[in-house]
């Protein structure tokens, strides 16, 4: 049986062989800024959730950074990274006011 997967050809002309090598990288790097950015929301998630403000505000303004750098160069849209950066302002905001 075969494996779920088709056997990729090799591109014959330069260009395109070149276009493969580009894009191994490329994705590399994509998939590096995407981890960064989830790690990011995750933190600040996880802080709110455990109840420090100190530590909220910190992580979010660190994730503030990360995910507008991401979304400058187009890993997320730039919508996705305002409505998570909405989501979680609300959070860290609603636990410094509870206390």
């Amino acid at each position: 049986m075969a494996s779920g997967k088709p056997k990729k050809k090799n591109p014959r002309l330069a260009s395109g062989r070149k276009r493969v090598r580009q894009d191994v990288k490329i994705n590399a790097a994509n998939t590096s800024l995407r981890s960064k950015y989830r790690t990011a929301v995750k933190n600040v998630e996880k802080a709110v959730i455990s109840g420090d403000k100190t530590k909220a505000a910190e992580f979010f303004a660190k994730m503030q950074a990360v995910v507008d750098s991401v979304a400058d160069k187009g890993i997320f849209h730039k919508n996705k990274a305002a409505r998570d950066k909405s989501r979680l302002a609300t959070k860290v905001k609603a636990l410094a006011l509870a206390a």
